[in-house]
């Protein structure tokens, strides 16, 4: 049961923002790369997107790297078209909840991306909403490939704790990724997995 909840702790990509991994593949496939679900996994084994999205490698060698890998010559926008089309949108009602939630809580944004995605989904908020950045709707805003740490490693969760002066029972963490979940969990932080289906509009946040 969650009780008890002064700060809120939300996590960015199929809890705010909309994903569909297979955009993604789809738009490799039809650059050439038919094997793409193979290459992400054999990378997936490699640090490469560790790396990425802890700031330790920037996006042109991210890119070079995937290149490599692939084998096929592509250019370097087409690449990154391929590796945004995962991103769809943030419906309207998920940004409102955000904002009348702050009159209550602490809200924190934590969320495992890198410097590619960061400037599509803000590009996306602009275009569908004029808003330029996420930040509105936070009172920190935390992404791994700044901070150089992610989830579910407990450090990056006991950074946001520290620096905010949280006390762990206190704050609840909403993700849909179940490691994630657990890494919270182990710091005494209350949680909410947003398991396949859910979404914070229709299954947590109701209206009154």
């Amino acid at each position: 049961m969650i009780t008890g909840v002064r700060h809120i702790i939300f996590d960015l990509g199929g809890v705010l923002l909309n994903l569909d991994y297979g955009m993604t593949e789809k738009a490799f496939v039809e650059l050439g790369l038919e094997n793409f679900g193979e290459i992400y996994t054999q990378l997936n084994q490699t640090p490469v997107f560790d790396d990425f999205e802890t700031g330790k490698t920037d996006a042109a060698t991210f890119i070079s790297q995937l290149k490599k890998q692939a084998g096929i010559e592509i250019a370097d926008d087409a690449m990154i078209r391929a590796w945004n089309a995962m991103l769809l949108d943030f419906p309207l009602r998920r940004l409102q909840i955000l904002q009348q939630l702050r009159n209550h809580y602490d809200l924190v944004l934590l969320s495992n991306t890198n410097e590619i995605h960061e400037l599509a989904f803000n590009d996306i908020l602009m275009r569908s909403h004029g808003i330029p950045g996420l930040g509105v709707f936070f009172d920190k805003v935390y992404f791994s490939h700044r901070l150089g740490m992610r989830k579910p490693n407990a450090d990056i969760f006991r950074h946001i704790l520290d620096e905010n002066g949280f006390d762990a029972q206190h704050t609840l963490f909403i993700d849909d990724s179940p490691q994630h979940i657990e890494g919270a969990k182990r710091l005494g932080i209350q949680t909410i997995h947003l398991q396949k289906g859910m979404t914070i509009e229709k299954d947590i946040f109701l209206p009154k």
